[in-house]
């Protein structure tokens, strides 16, 4: 009788577990944005659903639910605290339309983010980490009204603890800090990091992406964001996050980044990004600065990306960046795993004639990213996509060059989780001054690297060329 009884149990268990894993499969099909991703879900759930079914429910949703919800319905939405109505209203009077040759394709950015470009901006390059961090240091030291810190990744090494040294003599000072960061990204950060901080007055918080019901079990979600902002006058925004390799003292040596510090009306709109950000994590408004300053001449537009987005923002920005460019295309990212869209842009700008070219590292921080790249050596050499590997260390700036006249500086790389699942912002830059400063920074780092081609896959070994292919197989979570 309790063998029969076991022999029903098993039975059930099987039966409910097939049963799950053909209604997921329908869920991926219905709610999975990108076709090849539900249709490899789908045949995974079906057909293996013991290993799929909790890989599906942890890694399988493209979409952040509850994060526009919650600005809509919040206090964020009240123009008379700093909502998002002032916000805009503040910033349109700076607003300045794109150069009439560029207005076709720089005005689609401004529609999709909401928000307008700007004049009376100054973006300063900052290249590497020393520079970042002097820069960003001495900015936190002359903050008189408050601090707003966002980071992907915060550590506690030498670089995370002079961080946290100056916030606390600034708090101690009577200056309001609110710091961000995210749970995932910054999941070796003790607690004592963060209690000492609370201790002091500090206002800190991880971003949460787990909360709300339909988002619990997602594992697959980042707030991948690096925004600092000093008393609504000085911001910065780009690739480095807080610790000691991104200064260049870690196993793989040199740390290649790009940040920007930025001044004037452009400062309003990323803090309005960490608005919304913080809002999610706290539910609270702080009292900030949103009477825009003109600090330069420059034209910029904050363009924020994410997962809670109606549209794949993040893809049509590079979509957009790439069908742009007329004579040149230069884009610098740590991982190259683009979506077919993006990858036939590039293509097909390369077929027009543009000269287009990918920096990416020579050395690999994710194996598996790394070996999925090469996979795109072949057809890019058929089309005449140039590809160089970074020699010098360790490339991790996120940048993009289009024409004489364009360019990006920011968070975003040109892979499927910035492209779909990462909350990221870039900030695009119309100016010939500066995009020759850009030009000039990417032409030392493609002279510190080598182009590959086709033949560097075909040269290593078959167990290398195989991964390199199985690698493009979870392009929907790279």
């Amino acid at each position: 009788m309790l063998k029969q009884d076991l022999i029903i149990l098993i039975s059930t268990a099987v039966g409910l577990i097939h049963t799950l894993g053909v209604l997921s499969a329908i869920h991926a099909v219905a709610g999975v944005r990108t076709p090849q991703g539900a249709i490899a879900w789908a045949i995974s759930l079906v057909t293996f659903p013991y290993v799929a079914l909790p890989l599906y429910w942890i890694l399988g949703r493209n979409r952040f639910h509850g994060y526009v919800e919650a600005l809509q319905r919040g206090a964020l939405e009240q123009a008379d605290r700093g909502g998002v109505a002032l916000i805009l209203e503040r910033l349109r009077g700076h607003q300045v339309d794109p150069p009439p040759e560029r207005a076709g394709d720089l005005h689609i950015l401004a529609r999709l983010t909401r928000t307008p470009y700007t004049q009376g901006n100054t973006l300063e390059l900052l290249i590497d980490g020393e520079a970042t961090f002097d820069a960003m240091f001495t900015a936190l030291e002359a903050a008189e009204r408050y601090i707003l810190i966002q980071f992907f990744i915060i550590k506690d090494d030498d670089l995370g603890r002079e961080l946290h040294a100056r916030l606390l003599r600034k708090a101690a000072a009577g200056v309001p800090i609110r710091v961000l960061y995210d749970e995932i990204g910054s999941h070796a950060l003790p607690k004592t990091y963060v209690e000492t901080l609370r201790a002091a007055g500090v206002a800190v918080s991880a971003f949460h992406t787990t909360r709300g019901r339909r988002n619990r079990f997602q594992l697959n979600f980042r707030n991948h964001r690096k925004i600092v902002v000093v008393d609504g006058r000085v911001a910065f925004v780009g690739g480095l996050n807080v610790g000691d390799e991104y200064l260049g003292r870690g196993p793989l040596g040199h740390w290649r980044d790009t940040h920007l510090r930025v001044g004037g009306p452009a400062v309003q709109a990323l803090q309005r990004v960490f608005l919304a950000d913080w809002y999610w994590a706290t539910r609270q408004v702080p009292d900030l600065e949103w009477r825009p300053v003109a600090t330069g001449n420059q034209t910029a537009l904050i363009f924020p990306t994410g997962p809670a987005d109606a549209l794949e923002t993040c893809s049509l920005f590079f979509h957009q960046a790439i069908v742009g460019a007329r004579r040149r295309l230069w884009i610098a990212s740590p991982y190259f795993v683009p979506d077919p869209p993006v990858f036939e842009a590039l293509q097909l700008a390369a077929l027009r004639g543009v000269d287009v070219r990918v920096l990416l590292p020579a050395k690999p921080d994710h194996k598996l990213v790394y070996l999925a790249s090469f996979s795109f050596l072949d057809v890019a050499d058929r089309t005449g996509i140039q590809i160089y590997r970074y020699q010098s260390g360790f490339l991790h700036q996120k940048v993009i060059l289009v024409d004489e006249e364009v360019a990006a500086v920011g968070t975003a790389n040109l892979d499927n989780r910035s492209l779909r699942l990462n909350f990221e912002v870039m900030a695009v830059v119309v100016d010939r001054t500066f995009a020759g400063q850009v030009a000039a920074m990417l032409e030392r780092d493609f002279q510190q690297s080598r182009q590959t081609s086709a033949a560097d896959l075909r040269n290593r070994s078959w167990p290398f060329r195989w991964a390199a292919r199985a690698a493009r197989l979870f392009d929907p979570i790279l």
